[in-house]
């Protein structure tokens, strides 16, 4: 639906307006956020879940890790600007109807030497699910 189209639209200029990681719509309120890489989706997942459950998110950069914590979180549209091949595998066995801009077949560290670590970290999960664990741990280490 028109009103649908251009509310995603307008998450994808805020997104890029703003500078801002990645900006969340639901129940009629935008919210933004700014941290690197899977921590923000991790925090809402695990102390806000009502905020991902059933909203379009507009992201810079989608890998599997992050694309476990949407669909985990019940997110029904994503945009990302790039999205890794695994990411999108998780993506087409949901019900997350997905909008990009660059596939890639990994996402790459910001050194931008090797895989994004949470996408290496995943790359044998065949689900959502599985990622989850190890996604908790790794945020759980960085922490320390």
């Amino acid at each position: 639906d028109a009103n649908f189209r251009m509310e995603r639209q307008e998450l994808i200029t805020q997104l890029h307006a703003e500078q801002c990681s990645c900006i969340i719509h639901n129940k009629g309120i935008t919210h933004s956020f700014h941290e690197r890489g899977v921590k923000d989706l991790h925090r809402l997942l695990t102390q806000e879940p009502t905020l991902l459950d059933g909203a379009s998110l507009a992201d810079k950069v989608v890998g599997k890790g992050a694309a476990a914590l949407m669909i985990a979180g019940g997110v029904k549209w994503v945009y990302a600007d790039v999205i890794s091949e695994a990411a999108m595998v998780l993506f087409e066995q949901s019900r997350v109807e997905v909008q990009y801009k660059q596939i890639v077949p990994n996402i790459i560290n910001r050194a931008g030497t090797d895989i994004c670590p949470v996408e290496k970290l995943c790359q044998e999960c065949k689900t959502a699910e599985e990622c989850l664990p190890l996604i908790d741990k790794f945020i759980t280490d960085m922490n320390r």
